[in-house]
């Protein structure tokens, strides 16, 4: 396991972190959505100082690894002088009993999180879940540009893609209004990376996220599959100050989720938490 983020997923933090600046929302608590990879919780701690942060990882070993950041930072605070609780790192799919919810909170921040589920529709619905009514969604991830070069030598060699079909911006704004999510805002940026060795751009290609590909070979290749892999993008790669470049598209994706519709009808349903909701707005 990386012993600390990906450095690509660090800088976008940096800029994703840079767009909350001109949001008039101040957020109370937010839910860092795969910290450990997303990695930027002191970007989001400088714009929201009294914020309180809860901890959500998709996989259990990232829960794990979070739940030890967790515990080493509670070390470091004069709080543990006077309670011994450290902040539980939540896993993705064991939410009930979460402390935002029933309410929901106000900010959901997940950086990097866009290419790193096989169904990206379905993760939306759950972030939406997870936020109270006039909170916010910060999300970013890989947009369709992204190694537009290492998937064209990909496809001159015959091989299966070794990337899925990253999202574009456009279609990232319609997804959250299916999800539920009002006024969507989204950005993109392109980015140029390059490497000295094939060697040195594949090990940090891998570092980018769970690589959800439907048709990646799964198997183990062989060495010399991995030596004509490296002689290709040595030729295929190379720029003329000598390194091989990769581009890198980056989305932005910034949304609200409203006040729930009611389509009133013969028979109309509406959930428990959904009335309480409406109560506490009356009131």
């Amino acid at each position: 396991m990386l012993s600390e983020a990906p450095w690509l997923h660090q800088e976008i933090g940096r800029r994703l972190a840079e767009k909350l600046v001109p949001i008039k929302l101040q957020p109370q608590n937010w839910v860092d959505w795969s910290a450990f990879l997303g990695s930027c919780a002191d970007q989001v701690r400088a714009v929201y100082p009294q914020a309180q942060r809860w901890v959500v990882e998709p996989t259990r070993g990232l829960q794990q690894r979070s739940q030890q950041e967790l515990a080493l930072a509670a070390t470091r605070t004069w709080k543990t002088l006077w309670r011994k609780d450290v902040p539980q790192a939540w896993l993705a799919d064991e939410l009930a009993g979460a402390p935002w919810l029933p309410d929901g909170a106000q900010m959901l921040w997940a950086n990097m999180c866009l290419h790193a589920h096989p169904d990206l529709a379905g993760m939306m619905r759950q972030w939406h879940r997870q936020l109270a009514v006039g909170g916010f969604l910060m999300c970013s991830g890989l947009g369709p540009d992204t190694a537009r070069e290492l998937r064209a030598v990909y496809r001159a060699m015959g091989w299966n893609l070794p990337t899925i079909d990253f999202i574009d911006m456009h279609d990232l704004g319609d997804e959250l209004v299916k999800a539920g999510f009002a006024d969507p805002v989204m950005d993109m940026e392109r980015l140029t990376l390059t490497w000295e060795t094939p060697e040195a751009l594949l090990k940090e290609v891998r570092t980018w996220g769970g690589n959800v590909a439907s048709g990646r070979f799964e198997g183990l290749r062989t060495p010399r599959w991995r030596a004509s892999l490296l002689d290709v993008l040595s030729q295929r790669l190379t720029r003329p100050d000598g390194r091989l470049g990769l581009t890198i598209e980056v989305v932005y994706g910034h949304a609200i989720k409203p006040e729930p519709r009611i389509k009133l009808e013969a028979e109309t349903r509406v959930s428990l938490d959904d009335m309480r909701r409406m109560v506490r707005k009356q009131g």
